[in-house]
Order: structure tokens, then sequence, then C-alpha cells
């Protein structure tokens, strides 16, 4: 068995725990509150700094990892992780949490999650390249569906110090698989990448000189990238994907369902299942972007979101009727199935090495589309006392989207001359 394959299992088992460990916040914050006597604007507001963290460290982690290596800067954020999750065990100020869950842990979270799987797919895979990716982007879904229901039940029964403290030892524990089995690259071992011809083969990604520092090289590779229209094209429909994700649906399905009668726990249980099927979708998606045109499967994912999105007040009701539990399925499909082909695209336009920083910068695009529906879809609900103008605007977003992905050229754009080297 090529040594890819491995590196590819230690990588996916990081990214599960990472999205694990992310999302457990939500499950802590409750009894955190109850023990501290803090506020839930507080807590909310330590939640939504480890978000904002989370995704605008993307760019910067993957600058870190061009510069200091893929394996070190993987350690190094599990170690920030045990530290920042250990840490709230003997917190006693409200600006702990914060700067632990807000700042530690959001920012070492996003440096594992985001941009780890295209760099580990780019450099050690040739062929099956966009497979790979998909299962790396299914291993956010399968954190959540594994461990944050065993968070919770332990949470209930021991305490959140005895869950946090799971997640900080879950986190120690796997540094010294990362530390045996990863390495930057292939050739570290005397390998080439699965599916290479040769050392000279163009698909195989290499080392890009630099001698600039982690924020300067994601701000100036950012610059670059403004300067070409894929990326604009990448990160606006990212936007969109975030909001019509985990903005809306992520954010305000529970919420949303329960105004139309349905028990909480049903609806809760309802955005599990979309969890469940986001696995099949995206890894189908990861095999399907290396034989389909990624912008047509784009055009496919996106529109088809919108007309769901569209349908939502119409299906949503006390019971889980048939339309409703179509559409559950459906969008668990859909889910995250944009990530491979926007993956494969960005690779194409911006070559196999700086695709990493500007997949951060696309990625950081996502989570702040997310941010904004997460405030739009509350205010509307707010002001309107329904959430259907919320589900009407993210479905007709998505029709645009699906629209301006067919913008991106397929060809590789002319990569600009660094300015890191």
């Amino acid at each position: 068995m090529h040594r890819a394959w491995l590196v590819a299992g230690v990588t996916f088992g990081v990214l599960v725990a990472a999205a694990a460990f992310r999302s457990s916040t939500g499950v802590l914050i409750e009894p955190i509150e109850a023990t501290f006597g803090w506020s839930r604007a507080l807590a909310s507001g330590a939640v939504a700094l480890n978000l904002a963290v989370f995704g605008l460290s993307a760019p910067f982690a993957a600058a870190l990892m061009e510069r200091f290596g893929l394996r070190r800067v993987a350690v190094v954020a599990l170690l920030a992780v045990t530290a920042g999750t250990s840490l709230t065990l003997v917190m006693t100020q409200p600006w702990h949490l914060v700067v632990l869950w807000g700042l530690v842990v959001g920012g070492a979270t996003g440096s594992l999650a985001s941009v780890v799987g295209p760099i580990v797919a780019n450099r050690w895979f040739v062929r099956h390249r966009g497979l790979v990716t998909g299962i790396f982007a299914a291993g956010s879904a399968t954190g959540q569906l594994v461990f944050l229901p065993t968070i919770a039940r332990l949470t209930t029964s021991q305490g959140w110090r005895s869950a946090s403290l799971v997640v900080a030892v879950l986190a120690l524990l796997l540094v010294p698989f990362v530390l045996l089995v990863v390495r930057d690259r292939p050739a570290d071992v005397g390998l080439l990448p699965l599916g290479a011809d040769g050392p000279d083969d163009p698909r195989v990604s290499r080392p890009v000189a630099s001698t600039a520092g982690a924020v300067r090289t994601a701000l100036d590779q950012l610059a670059q990238a403004a300067r070409v229209r894929e990326f604009w094209v990448l990160a606006g429909t990212f936007f969109v994907c975030g909001w019509s994700t985990n903005g809306l649906v992520g954010t305000h399905f529970v919420a949303a369902a329960h105004d139309h009668g349905m028990p909480a726990t049903t609806a809760a249980g309802l955005l599990a299942l979309i969890g469940g099927f986001d696995l099949v979708g995206t890894v189908a998606s990861g095999w399907l972007s290396d034989r389909v045109d990624p912008r047509y499967l784009l055009l496919a994912y996106y529109g088809l979101r919108g007309l769901g999105l569209l349908a939502v007040p119409a299906v949503l009701g006390p019971a889980v009727a048939p339309p409703l539990l179509f559409f559950v399925v459906f969008y668990g499909l859909d889910w995250i199935a944009t990530v491979p082909p926007t993956v494969a695209l960005c690779r194409e336009a911006f070559g196999l090495e700086r695709s990493g920083v500007v997949y951060g910068w696309v990625f950081a695009s996502h989570m702040v589309g997310a941010a904004v529906a997460a405030q739009f879809a509350g205010a509307v609900r707010e002001v309107t006392g329904s959430y259907s103008t919320a589900w009407w605007t993210a479905g007709v977003l998505c029709l645009v989207a699906a629209v301006a992905c067919l913008a991106a050229r397929r060809t590789p754009a002319a990569a600009p001359a660094s300015a890191t080297g």
C-alpha cells in the first residue's frame, strides 16, 4: 500500500477530531454558564469569536504550512487545542473563556480543519485527488456525528470539565500519529505522489521558495488572487455556500421547525440526519470531481440547493412528512458537496502550491457568509415573525451562485509572480 493512504488516514482522523473540538463548544456552553453564572451573551460572544477566528485562520495556516511544513503546524495546532481545552478546567474569569475558546481553540481548529485536507490531497495524490478531497471534506460531518453525542452524554453524566478533559486528551493522543506517519511531501521519504508518472510529472506539487513571514505571504497571495476572476467567482459562490449551510440551516433550522410546531428534539434529529447523508454526498462529489467538469457540478449543487430552499416554508410542519424527509436527505447529500469541485477549480486557477493559501481565503469567505446569514435570518425572524423570507433569500442566492460558477475558466490561469519568492 502506498504511504499516501496512511497519511490520508491520519489526516482524516485529525480532521474528524478538529470538527469535534470546534463544535464541542455548543454542547458545553450551557453548563459553563450554569457553573459560573455568566450570561448567554458572554458565552455566545466567545462562540462567535471561535467561529470568526476558525474561518480567518485558514489562509494564514496555509502560509505557515508552506513556510514551516505541514507536520509542524498540525502538531502545534493539536497542542494548542490541548492547552486551550485543558485550561478551561481552571478558568475563573469571563475573559479566560473568550481567550481560550475564542482565540486559542478557534485558531487551532481552523488551522486543522480548513486547509490541511486540500494540501495533503494536492501533495500526496495525483490519482484519486478529487476523491480524497471529498473524503477529507466529509471528516467535518463525521466528527460532529461521532463525537458530539458522546461529548453531550459525558457532559450530562460527568460534567463539562470531564468532557473538556476528554477533548484535550484526544488532541494530545493524535500528536504521535502525526509525528510518526505524516510527512510534508512524498519526496521526504523517497516517494512520488500516488499516481504520478515520474518526478517531472506536471501534476506533482513542488515547493514554492519563500522567505517572507506567514502573514505577509497570506496577504500577498490574497492581493495576487484578487486580480484573477476565478478568485471572485469561487469566493462569492462559497460565501453563498456558507450562507445556505452553516449560517442558515445549521443555525436556524431547529428554531424554524419549532415555529411550525415540530418538537426541538425531532428537528435536531433531522439536522443530524443531514449530517449523515453529507458523508455520502461529499465523498461522491469528490469522486465526480475527478471525472466531471467542476463548474457543472457546482451548477447542479447550487441550483438544486436553491430550489430546495425555496420550498422549505411549504414543507415544514409539526410532523416529519415525506416532502420534509426528502428535503433533509437531499440537503444532506448536497451539504458540502461543493467543497471538492471548489478545491479543484482553485487548484487549476492558482496552481498546486498557491491554491492552499488561496483556498484558505475562499474558505474565510464561506465563514463570513455563514456569520452574515446567521445574523440576517435572526433579524428576519425578529421583524416578520417568520423565517420564510430568510429561506427564499437563500434560495435566490444559490440560484445566482449556480449561474456564476460558469464564469470560472477551466484552463489554469497564469500564476502571478509571487512576491514571496
